[in-house]
């Protein structure tokens, strides 16, 4: 009989499970046909036109007679080293920050205030929520009204001794020289945040009320037996809670002002000495008024880029969450 150690010492052979491919069934392929349309259209006519448009960026292609020899990046350093342009950043990267920033503020503000079960509540929120319905384009010629310098506010603030020019003043605040402009905080811009954070803070109402109330009430019981004031549970809290919908608030606002066009073009337009141009009506008036083609395939190329600055790690880090 053989012993137990004998038997542990004898040479087992394993045999590795092979793995069954995986049959594709009538659903698999109905879902491929109904998908492959989709998918052909998008890689043609958004990645192949993306593709197209960065091709004729470094081309020569700037008159009605297409010339599609190889300019390198001469198409881009002019716009570098052009006045406008230069505006524009500037136009574009104070919009930028002052638009998500008042966003975000306003956005927790009401938020919070429409969190504590008003009184009429609906009637609130509707408020808040009916510029979201509106598009930019109305929103411009409404506000272009509204803060028109001879019109509009303006005629309740002569009363005050107040005469504001709004989106036609040229003033830069705190303005020195960088490159060929003056940096600094246009005024005129002012009046297009406005305007935008009009329209869109009750998005951000609408992301951090929904957060607010996927938080337990149990939280804020924990937090006043432990002796907190309200304000120190909102503060050390509830806001760091909210977070990750900050974070989607501004990547969203982001995408939104980065490429910006509707909302300044039936406003304001470039405004006197490009005060409140912004690469969106640049672009526009280069390639379908100037017939720039090249130069105007350029500024989309690094409107996309500056887009995908935000968007992509973003949507990196959301996948590495997911998995």
């Amino acid at each position: 009989m053989e012993t137990a150690k004998a038997v542990s010492e004898r040479s087992v052979t394993v045999v590795p499970k092979t793995q069954k491919k995986r049959k594709w069934t009538v659903d698999h392929w109905l879902a491929l046909a109904f998908l492959s349309p989709s998918v052909v259209l998008i890689l043609i006519f958004v990645y192949g036109f993306i593709g197209w448009t960065g091709y004729v960026s470094l081309s020569n292609w700037n008159s009605l007679v297409p010339d599609l020899s190889f300019a390198g990046l001469k198409n881009y350093i002019y716009l570098f080293h052009d006045f406008r342009f230069q505006a524009d950043l500037r136009n574009t990267l104070v919009f930028t920050v002052l638009f998500i920033g008042v966003v975000i503020v306003l956005g927790q503000l009401l938020a919070i205030l429409l969190d504590q079960k008003l009184r009429g509540e609906s009637i609130f929120r509707n408020i808040f929520f009916f510029p979201m319905a509106l598009s930019f384009v109305v929103t411009g010629v409404v506000w272009q009204w509204l803060l028109n310098p001879s019109t509009g506010v303006n005629l309740f603030f002569k009363k005050f001794g107040l005469d504001s020019k709004w989106y036609t003043d040229t003033t830069i605040l705190g303005s020195f020289h960088l490159g060929k402009i003056e940096f600094g905080v246009p005024v005129a811009i002012v009046a297009v945040v406005i305007a935008a954070v009009w329209q869109m803070t009750g998005f951000a109402v609408a992301m951090y009320l929904a957060g607010l109330r996927a938080i337990p009430e149990e939280v804020r019981e924990a937090a006043r037996m432990d002796g907190a004031t309200e304000f120190q549970i909102y503060r050390k809290i509830i806001i760091p809670m909210l977070r990750p919908i900050t974070v989607s608030v501004i990547i969203i606002m982001a995408h939104i002002s980065l490429k910006i066009f509707d909302l300044i073009y039936a406003m304001t337009g470039p405004g006197a000495n490009f005060v409140t141009d912004v690469p969106g009506v640049y672009m526009f008036e280069t390639t379908f008024r100037g017939n720039y083609y090249a130069n105007g395939a350029a500024i989309a190329i690094i409107m996309l880029l500056s887009v995908a600055i935000f968007i992509v790690p973003y949507l990196i880090s959301s996948r590495k969450g997911e998995s």
